[in-house]
């Protein structure tokens, strides 16, 4: 008989599940849960601030340890399911490819789905995008009109800068909410070069007295994504810009020679 039952796996050892966008099983987080707790996160750093810029910076250092130990599990399991040592993972030594690492592999396992859409801008060639149509941070979490500017994504913003620190990638990540346009399509993924839209986000409002608060789900008992009723579209995007160093951008030049 095995001396370690599943009762007491190590966390390292047991499978990552699917998020919390995932199923019914039980390593799935609660989806109510997570909404409740990141709206008192919110609460908590905007009683703190003086500024939405400094929010923001607040909600991207929380993220930022978030994607330092995301990469690390990811990095863990990837031995495990090859039989290898960690130091013999593979490592992503491109641009493009641990972009594309953050946006598939990175957000399937926070959040069920890969990143809707990862662009390259036209106007800045050491920025890029990535694209989702329903950031699960923002999708509960009320957002008063004299905070308007506020982007509560930040937080995911921080998940990304810290993924591509630890992977050699300096870059500053920034959350931006842009208004959906007409007739585009948000149930179809797309790879293509876009501009790039900062959302206004060169306003910023000191913050007010409003307060933020999240929404529980109605209808449901401990809230797994697969219960919750259907909710109204959204309006509005959570493009993510992603700005390398120039460090980073001299060395995949060489690469590609």
């Amino acid at each position: 008989m095995s001396r370690h039952n599943s009762a007491h796996t190590h966390i390292l050892d047991r499978p990552l599940g699917r998020g919390v966008r995932g199923g019914t099983d039980q390593s799935t987080v609660s989806l109510s849960a997570f909404a409740l707790l990141y709206s008192e996160l919110v609460q908590y750093h905007q009683s703190r601030v003086a500024s939405i810029s400094e929010l923001e910076r607040r909600l991207e250092s929380a993220g930022y340890g978030v994607g330092l130990r995301v990469l690390e599990l990811l990095a863990f399991r990837s031995s495990g399911n090859n039989n290898r040592s960690v130091d013999q993972c593979k490592r992503e030594i491109r641009l493009m490819s641990i972009l594309q690492f953050v946006s598939s592999t990175v957000w399937k396992s926070l959040f069920g789905k890969a990143a809707d859409s990862l662009e390259r801008s036209i106007d800045h060639s050491d920025e890029y995008m990535i694209v989702d149509y329903e950031p699960l941070t923002s999708t509960f979490v009320s957002v008063p009109s004299d905070l308007g500017q506020l982007s509560v994504d930040a937080y995911i913003s921080g998940i990304i800068s810290g993924v591509l620190e630890a992977s050699g990638f300096p870059a500053r990540v920034t959350a931006h909410s842009v208004r959906v346009e007409e007739g585009e399509n948000v149930n179809q993924s797309s790879s293509h070069g876009g501009s790039r839209n900062d959302g206004g986000k060169n306003d910023r409002n000191s913050v007010g007295g409003g307060s933020m608060h999240g929404g529980m789900l109605a209808g449901t008992s401990g809230g797994m994504l697969g219960n919750i009723p259907s909710l109204p579209q959204r309006k509005d995007k959570a493009v993510f810009l992603v700005k390398f160093s120039r460090e980073v951008l001299a060395r995949d030049a060489q690469l590609e020679r």
